[in-house]
């Protein structure tokens, strides 16, 4: 008896209530063979388990039980069985923004070709994941049968005039994950390798050359002693401006010494 009292007290203090079945409604489904056009009309007493609420970001999952009501069955098409044949569920959700549908699927075994497609006993599980949180609806939706979602042999539809019954479902903001503000983190300087400082080096003009070779190569014209470099000739150019000068200075002497021998 306590046992009993503490399994719904639990459920309280954790926020969450149990999801109840709903009374299973009979509705009325047009089914088309997606190779050859063919219809079928069946009724299908679909079951749902929708919970009463849930939380955005957060896995939301919805129960779907479908079996025949009355005589008409669906009948498996005559081909186009090879890969396999699952039952994929549908159930529509309006009123939260950005929530539209829950999706399961359940495999089925044993489908013969042109014989009646056999509803699993189990429940099968439709999820979702809410984007924002609001207040909605759900109601039973398609069922379709096709080796994949995007390759549906038979499309079950209800019809536009359909009304069926529809369960709340509220989605809280507890599920939210909080709004992050990108960091920018900052890009570290690369280190040069290796082998780019040496290239760095190689490439450098060097700085050791003092000023005053510096100003030396930047004043010597190309060939400067044959165009007359002037001071900055080398050794050989003093040493023909000596030999001149001494030249002159003999010369002149010579025509002195003469001058004051001639008779007056």
């Amino acid at each position: 008896m306590r046992v009993a009292l503490l399994v719904p007290l639990a459920a309280l203090l954790l926020g969450s209530a149990p999801a109840a079945a709903a009374a299973p409604e009979v509705l009325d489904y047009t089914c088309t063979t997606t190779a050859t056009g063919d219809k079928q009309n069946i009724k299908l007493s679909v079951e749902l388990t929708v919970p009463p609420t849930g939380g955005v970001q957060q896995h939301l999952t919805i129960g779907w039980k479908g079996s025949y009501s009355g005589s008409a069955q669906l009948l498996a098409p005559a081909t186009g069985l090879e890969a396999g044949l699952n039952l994929y569920a549908y159930a529509g959700i309006s009123g939260i923004t950005g929530l539209t549908s829950a999706t399961g699927v359940a495999q089925l075994t044993g489908v013969t070709p042109g014989a009646p497609i056999t509803f699993p006993a189990t429940t099968v599980n439709l999820t979702t994941t809410p984007p924002q949180a609001g207040t909605g609806k759900v109601h039973a939706a398609s069922v379709n049968f096709g080796p994949s979602p995007q390759e549906p042999v038979i499309e079950c539809k209800l019809p536009s005039t359909a009304t069926p019954a529809e369960h709340p479902l509220t989605i809280s903001a507890t599920g939210a994950s909080p709004s992050q503000t990108p960091t920018t983190t900052p890009t570290p300087t690369p280190t040069p390798s290796d082998e780019e400082e040496e290239e760095e080096e190689e490439e450098t003009p060097e700085d050791d050359a003092t000023p005053e070779e510096s100003d030396s190569s930047a004043k010597v014209p190309s060939g400067g002693v044959s165009t007359g470099g002037g001071g900055e000739a080398g050794p050989d150019g003093r040493a023909l401006i000596l030999t001149g000068s001494l030249l002159l200075l003999a010369g002149g002497t010579g025509l002195v010494l003469r001058r004051r021998r001639l008779p007056s």
